[in-house]
């Protein structure tokens, strides 16, 4: 770890750069987390990166290392400066200025598959702890022609994401990983393992995106609005917290939990995700 607090402190010293608070910035400094994100990635020459928030640039060069080329997706305009300066003399490098959220990213990836014949796309990210989810929820349901999703969060988050649906620590967020992805834990990173050290330990996990959805629904902006539903009043029974959608009256909502053979008494956190679906797929 010493020799990456070094090097980050003289990058921040050269380029009079302090951490940006409000967008989040906490620099990392242990080899061994660096080590894992790249290793768990599985990184090759046919591979586009695209790296989200590279900040400082301590993922960046050993992305560059081991990538076809690597897409960086930059929003403070400082960093772009200093990673445009540092990987100068890299020609697999491209920076992009701007807010992920806005980025078009299906067609930026169409089309360096088309001019560059990568095999696989990979999204690598040490996220921001205040913008997690928009972002993996965009990657996913923008349904983006990716392999994998290899990012370090908040371990709470972490947490919620790798829960087995239907169990204590799930989320409406749970749901939407295993639909999409196989979700893999990969290594659990302090606090200090960064500067300036935040208020919470992190994790990095590994998003293997299925290439079938885990189940079959005919609509599924209406499987996630049933989800999101039983989850916003997650003590309520799962009848009273789908009637307070207007989706169905009690009585439907009744009649079909009969017809599927699901407890009346049933709350939504202890659903599996097929239940779900089958709700969902109810005529």
């Amino acid at each position: 770890m010493q020799s990456l607090y070094k090097e980050t402190k003289f990058i921040m010293n050269k380029y009079h750069i302090t951490a940006n608070k409000s967008l989040g910035q906490n620099f990392l400094i242990s080899k061994e987390a660096v080590d894992s994100i790249i290793g768990s990635a599985s990184i090759s020459k046919q591979d586009l990166i695209i790296e989200i928030g590279p900040g400082l640039g301590t993922l960046t060069q050993e992305l560059l290392e081991k990538a076809g080329k690597v897409i960086c997706i930059e929003l403070d305009t400082k960093m772009v400066d200093i990673i445009t300066d540092r990987f100068s003399l890299y020609s697999n490098i491209e920076i992009i200025n701007e807010d992920v959220l806005k980025v078009n990213l299906q067609d930026l990836i169409k089309n360096e598959k088309q001019k560059n014949n990568f095999q696989n796309v990979k999204v690598v990210a040490n996220l921001p702890y205040y913008i997690t989810t928009p972002i993996i929820m965009k990657l996913l349901e923008d349904k983006l022609d990716i392999e994998s999703i290899t990012i370090m969060i908040q371990k709470e988050v972490a947490q919620r994401l790798l829960a087995e649906p239907g169990t204590n620590l799930s989320g409406a967020i749970t749901y939407g990983i295993y639909y999409y992805t196989v979700p893999q834990n990969v290594i659990e990173v302090s606090r200090d393992s960064f500067i300036p050290a935040p208020e919470v330990d992190s994790q990095v996990i590994k998003l293997n995106i299925r290439k079938n959805p885990l189940v079959i629904v005919k609509d599924e902006e209406k499987l996630f609005k049933i989800i999101k539903l039983a989850f916003m009043q997650r003590r309520k029974t799962l009848i009273n917290a789908l009637s307070n959608g207007n989706l169905y009256t009690k009585e439907e909502i009744k009649q079909m939990l009969e017809d599927l053979n699901i407890d009346l008494q049933i709350r939504g956190e202890k659903l599996t995700l097929e239940q779900f679906a089958q709700i969902a797929n109810y005529k």
